[in-house]
Order: structure tokens, then sequence, then C-alpha cells
């Protein structure tokens, strides 16, 4: 079922008693969802994005705006006229019904020609539970299921009257990680299998980006990018989204365009074409710096963190707006850190891999495009070797 969210706006009393303004939860909204994906709405608390799935499930009025599931205008309907699923941060199970009695209660209030039979309903609850694989379940109650198994039971009977549009508010934002994990790969296997156009809210930019097919961000009200999850953190549009993407954060930095080249501090670690002398705000991806002995920026070690395969640089630089700068290097750089590391106040350099440098105005925070140049003499372009986006390392600590 094709979701299509037109000028949608949400707009909430203000209770400042001097200022009297109104507080605008969802601005202008606009969005076309296609049929049979599970698109994430993503944003920091407050961002808007539980109120617009709200307001496409009917629990709130639009101020503006309308909602169309396919060729039909829903924005009047009442949520039960809808056909929508929702499963609830909380689950919201009945504590005193069991599992298959939770699971079957909607499919008691269907009325006129949607109503079933017994043996109907007993078989939809069945197929139900079977999907989220809790058929040994079915007798108990929801306080004798762990919150990976309530969540199961909310999701079976969100989907036993096979809805048109299924909505998920922050469903795993109670469990541990590990559980988390499994059950966002459940979910994603359950919306394959259905081809339920599905809608989830989280504030966890991981969970969205990895089980959606696409990815809107929001922030105060407003879609800031909206894309496939891998495009958006490769090509973030603003400051916010590039901030608000990506484990560990990105690395940003106070730089300035002058006469061709990229400076952060005094370092020059880009040679630019096509941009006017300017300040701008630099960020780097973790996973964009090469460690390189003379590589073209100079930064203080702090300390590395071992992460498996991977480890963490941590390190310092004055015009960094980060507390620490993180690079993700490979495990096999551990050796030579740890022998530079027996110095006082050591240095490590870095070359920079241009498709994970962003540079975003100092005005309106927005990306700005460029190409980046090699640099003559002892820099990136005699270090590594450019093919596309492939980087051979020459040189590293």
């Amino acid at each position: 079922m094709e979701v299509v969210l037109r000028n949608l706006t949400k707009r909430f009393p203000g209770r400042d008693r001097k200022k009297r303004e109104d507080v605008i939860a969802v601005d202008n909204f606009n969005f076309e969802i296609p049929d049979g994906k599970l698109i994430g709405l993503l944003g920091p608390s407050g961002c808007g994005k539980s109120t617009t799935l709200n307001l496409i499930s009917g629990l709130l009025k639009p101020t503006g705006g309308r909602i169309f599931f396919g060729e039909d205008d829903v924005t009047d309907l009442p949520p039960e006229n809808r056909g929508i699923g929702l499963v609830f941060q909380n689950y919201a199970l009945y504590p005193h019904l069991t599992v298959k009695q939770n699971i079957l209660f909607p499919l008691q209030n269907l009325k006129g020609k949607d109503k079933l039979s017994k043996g109907e309903m007993l078989e939809k609850v069945t197929e139900a539970a079977r999907l989220v694989q809790i058929e040994d379940l079915m007798d108990r109650k929801p306080a004798e299921l762990s919150g990976g198994q309530q969540q199961r039971v909310a999701i079976a009977r969100a989907l036993v009257k096979m809805p048109r549009v299924l909505l998920l508010d922050e469903p795993l934002s109670n469990l541990d990680a590990r559980l988390r994990l499994k059950t966002r790969e459940e979910i994603r296997r359950i919306q394959r299998k259905t081809g339920i156009t599905t809608i989830f809210v989280t504030h966890d930019q991981e969970e969205a980006m990895s089980i959606s097919d696409m990815i809107v961000v929001m922030k105060d009200g407003v879609v800031q990018q909206i894309g496939k999850p891998q495009e958006v953190y490769d090509s973030p549009e603003n400051l916010f989204v590039a901030r608000f993407l990506g484990t560990p954060p990105i690395n940003l930095f106070e730089g300035q365009v002058k006469n061709g080249q990229l400076y952060i501090g005094e370092d020059a670690v880009l040679r630019l074409r096509g941009i006017e002398n300017q300040e701008v705000f630099v960020g780097i991806r973790p996973e964009g710096f090469i460690l390189q002995e003379d590589g073209p920026f100079c930064c203080t070690l702090n300390g590395v963190e071992v992460m498996g395969r991977d480890i963490s640089v941590v390190s310092q630089n004055k015009a960094s707006l980060n507390q620490s700068i993180r690079a993700i290097v490979g495990a096999e750089h551990l050796a030579g850190i740890g022998k530079e590391r027996q110095a006082t106040e050591t240095k490590v350099r870095f070359a920079l891999r241009p498709h994970k440098v962003f540079l975003f105005s100092r005005e309106t925070e927005k990306r700005i495009d460029f190409e980046e140049l090699p640099i003559g003499g002892s820099t990136v372009s005699t270090a590594c070797d450019m093919r596309g986006d492939k980087y051979e390392e020459n040189k590293t600590l």
C-alpha cells in the first residue's frame, strides 16, 4: 500500500502565557512511501517523528495537509477504519489475557462483512504466531514473557488483521543491546515476508540504517533529508544530518578554503577546485583517516581503543569541534602506535580519504560539493594510489 503525505502539518497550542505561539511539531511534510517498503523515521527526541506516525495512524488530527493510502484519502477517517497495525513502545499488551487471547482480540472486534468465524479467527491467530515464532507461548500471560517475547506478541497482534500499513513506534527501545539486534532482524524478515508497507520510528540511527529501505531524517518537525540509508550517510545534505548519522560520530573541525586548498588549522589537508575562499566546517568520518608518517594532517595522540579487528585512534587538534578525534583504522597498526605512545606529546599524522570528507557552509550549514585534486610533494597523492574510491596505503606507522 502506497502512503502519500501532502503538506502534512501539526501545530499544538503553546504553553507560554506571554508569547502564546503555537508549537509546530510537523511542518509541511511531503513524502511518498512506496508500496511494500520499510521506511525509517529518524531523529532526536522532539523532532516530530512520533507525531508524524500518530497522524498517519489517525490518533492525531493534522492541522493541515492530507494523508492518502493508495487512492483513498484517510485524513478524516478514525484509526479503526484505516486498516493499520500499530505497535507501541511499551507493547500495550493486556496483562490478564494470554498470548493467544491478546493476538485474537483485534479479530473479535471485527463487524459486518469483515466478521470472521471462530475457526477462521483461530487460523489467523496461529498463522500470526507462527510468523513471529511464538507458537509455543500461546497459553502464557505477558508477565511470564521476556521483553523480546512481548514485543513479538505485540507485532503478531498488529499483523493478525493483515493491515494495509504497519506502524512501529520505537518498538525496540526497551530491549537490551543483543536482543535489539535479534529483534530488528526479525522485524525485517517479517516485513519482507508479508510485503506490508511499514513505517518504523526510532531515534537510534544504527537501527534505522540497518533495516530500512529508506530513511527520513527529521529535526524540529522539518524533514532534513530523505534517501537510502547508505546514500544519506555518504552524502549528507547539511551539517545536522552528518552529525546525527554515524557511530562513532563524524569528526568536525573549523576549516578554511584558501587559494584552492583546504586548511584545518595550519595544515593544508586537501587541494580543491572550484571553491571560493571562505570559512567552512569540515566533517571527516572516522573511517576517512589513513595513518601515514608524512600525512598532511597532524594531531596529538591521546590513546588507542582496541575494538577487535579495528582500532580507534583517539587524538586532539586545536581546530576540532569534538572533544576528541576518533579515527578507525585496521588492527594491524596497533604495534606501531604502541611504540609511539611511549613518547610524550606524540604526534600522529593522517592522510584523508576525500570521499569521507565533507565541507559545510558556516552560514547555512549546507554541504558544499567539491572536487579534490592531488597535492604536490610529500602528501596524499605520493603516498596513496588513487583509483576512484580505492586507496593503497604505502606508508603507515
